[in-house]
């Protein structure tokens, strides 16, 4: 993880701002620094390089006939849900989850956790090329922004307080997420992740 070393604990607070009032509207791109890869995932997951084509993002105009405004806004315009008001917070059902925009795998349910913050926590993204990190400096300092790797989708922030394996909290926005369970990942076309599951 690319480590903001400014203002750590404000940027922990920020998070807490948001739960009064979120967010929303473009990012400031000016603002924003190149795309970082997330280099802490599942271990032992099959590279899904090769099916980089069935990851495809839809146009403006597809995208907001099959979203909700809220999946919208939050994906598109970086916009921020209401916490224990989403889908998936306190979802505990095994499977994993995609990007909404796009069907790119992004969490598994083994790394999820109960976070008291409203939102679906994570330990790690499921596969290393699953994520971007950005530089978000849209509310009192800075925190790490976590994007869709090819549909350039805003996810959600990821901390540095999260439990073991890696000390980190992925804080991620249901409305940008779809929930694949674990009984459906060969229909739906991810397989490769039922291992994950047998262990």
């Amino acid at each position: 993880m690319k480590k903001w070393h400014l203002i750590t604990v404000l940027a922990g607070f920020a998070g807490l701002i948001v739960i009064v009032a979120p967010v929303s509207g473009e990012a400031d791109r000016e603002n924003t620094i190149e795309n970082v890869p997330v280099v802490v995932a599942q271990s032992n997951v099959p590279s899904w390089t090769g099916k980089h084509t069935n990851y495809v993002k839809p146009t403006k105009a597809e995208l907001k006939k099959r979203l909700s405004t809220l999946q919208y806004d939050v994906t598109q315009k970086d916009s921020t849900e209401r916490p224990f008001k989403n889908e998936y917070w306190d979802n505990k059902k095994e499977g994993i989850y995609v990007d909404i925009v796009s069907g790119e795998p992004l969490f598994s349910s083994k790394d999820k956790f109960k976070s008291g913050t409203g939102w679906p926590s994570f330990t790690r993204p499921i596969v290393t090329a699953a994520l971007v990190e950005k530089a978000d400096f849209s509310i009192f300092g800075i925190r790490t922004e976590l994007r869709s790797t090819l549909a350039d989708s805003h996810i959600g922030h990821v901390f540095e307080d999260g439990p073991a394996p890696t000390g980190l909290r992925y804080c991620i926005n249901s409305a940008s997420l779809n929930f694949i369970p674990k009984e459906m990942l060969a229909t739906e076309g991810y397989s490769e992740f039922e291992f994950i599951f047998n262990k």
